[in-house]
């Protein structure tokens, strides 16, 4: 026959178990949690990233960076801020060294374009500048040879014939050479048909050459049209390039800064760090003691009403048989909101150490005991469940914790649970007062050490800290 006090001693060998792995646990985990980020290796990586690739990794960036401000939710606000900034530094480098890259090419494109071009309208200008000595030339022999022929045939009118002088003109020699003046004027019309035919010829040369030269003309317009475009592009693609150094500068500085300014904290972060894992170990063995007296409590009322229920029956004898543990579910949790808060940071037991970060005891992993929701400032929180009050408002029992809230619910089915608020702006209720399920008891914040508005929510279940999802 087991008795009332072999009973309590069996859950409340349960309880201590539970403790013990949770603070084992958190010596790993809490302690481990500050992240130091080396910067070598990392400013001269470049990473290419397709545009339909960039929004997934700025998602997945933003998640590492909150990842290392959860896991030092508790230690301090700003050293969390300073590696969670570090770590957006590092991931957004890459990035940032790809763009001046690219950046740099565009305008080694642009120079090569505008020098491809100014070399092109130096051709056709020099190609301009020909045909147009060209035409002056054309133009000057067409009007040589329209006064030749109009002497010739003015010469022949007055004279009605060839005179003495027409002979120096056609440059045959002195009249005296010529057998006749038939023969004299027979050449001197061979020589005014050739003049024409010559004449023609230029005409049409001359016509030719002016196309050539208006297609010359429209090019070069064009050329300087396309040059001035080219030498805008060109200095856009510069600025951009001055832009996207000026982004790579800044983030490797700032992280070499704040690297530094992690690795000179580091004693005192380290110390900090040891009272918030000293102080978070107290934590969990009160709400683990607390639980471990509701269920002692529980488990004897239960083995006395089971007696007295035996023996009024007459079977007095009858060993007593502790009922099996239920399911958590009997607890009926409701959500502690009522719109459909987002969830910005899971539970999650043993979460690896984000990439490209080295923690300082080199465990490479931390606890989130709790889920942080994405609430604002001042949103409603509602007790998920009937229960009791056992901490309330700012104390010194979590250091970090701000405007703090833990509410016990009782023993239900041989579980234990309490349900845990951090940070809350206010808290509407004290320590010993009765709530009801849906009541309003606090409002989100941003006490104690945290980074910006949200509810970090625990539940503990028999002295062990659980993923607030499974009860829900």
């Amino acid at each position: 026959m087991q008795s009332t006090s072999e009973s309590s001693r069996a859950r409340e060998e349960i309880i201590t178990g539970n403790l013990v792995r949770t603070k084992r646990r958190w010596h790993a985990g809490i302690a481990t949690a500050l992240m130091a980020v080396t910067v070598a290796g990392m400013l001269g990586m470049v990473v290419p990233a397709q545009a339909d690739e960039l929004h997934d990794k700025a998602a997945a960036l933003e998640q590492q960076a909150k990842a290392v401000e959860d896991s030092l939710e508790f230690v301090d606000a700003g050293i969390a801020k300073s590696a969670a900034d570090l770590v957006r530094f590092q991931g957004q480098l890459p990035g940032a060294q790809a763009a001046l890259a690219d950046a740099q090419t565009k305008v080694g494109a642009a120079t090569a374009k505008v020098d491809s071009l100014a070399a092109r309208i130096e051709l056709a200008q020099v190609s301009k500048d020909k045909i147009t000595s060209q035409i002056a030339a054309d133009t000057k022999k067409a009007s040589e040879t329209k006064s030749m022929i109009g002497q010739i045939a003015a010469q022949s009118y007055k004279g009605g014939g060839i005179s003495p002088n027409l002979s120096l003109i056609l440059g045959i020699g002195s009249p005296g050479d010529l057998a006749n003046s038939i023969d004299m004027a027979e050449q001197a019309l061979r020589s005014q048909n050739a003049a024409l035919e010559q004449l023609t010829s230029q005409k049409a040369t001359n016509q030719n050459a002016q196309a050539r030269l208006v297609a010359v003309e429209a090019e070069i317009k064009d050329l300087k049209t396309q040059a001035d475009a080219a030498l805008a592009a060109e200095q856009s693609a510069r600025d951009q390039a001055a832009a996207q150094k000026a982004t790579v500068d800044k983030l490797i500085g700032d992280s070499a800064t704040l690297n530094a300014q992690l690795e000179a904290q580091k004693p005192q972060i380290q110390a900090k760090m040891a009272a918030v894992q000293q102080q978070q170990n107290n934590v969990a063995a009160e709400i683990a003691e607390q639980q471990r007296r509701e269920l002692a409590a529980a488990a004897a009322e239960a083995e006395r009403v089971a007696r007295e229920q035996a023996a009024s029956g007459g079977g007095g004898g009858a060993p007593y048989v502790p009922p099996a543990i239920g399911s958590p579910s009997a607890f009926g949790l409701q959500h502690p909101f009522a719109a459909n808060i987002p969830i910005t940071s899971p539970f999650a037991k043993n979460r690896p150490v984000p990439p490209g970060t080295a923690d300082f005891n080199g465990t490479g992993y931390y606890d989130h005991t709790g889920i942080d929701f994405g609430a604002p400032c001042g949103t409603p929180i509602y007790a998920p469940a009937d229960g009791t009050v056992t901490l309330a408002g700012q104390t010194n029992v979590v250091t970090g914790g701000g405007n703090v809230l833990w509410i016990s619910h009782g023993v239900i089915q041989g579980n234990a649970l309490t349900t845990v608020f951090y940070h809350n702006s206010s808290v509407l209720v004290s320590a010993g007062q009765r709530v009801t399920r849906g009541q309003l008891v606090a409002y989100s914040g941003n006490t104690g050490n945290s980074t910006g508005c949200h509810a970090h929510f625990e539940t503990w279940l028999n002295g062990v800290p659980v993923d607030p999802m499974r009860l829900l």
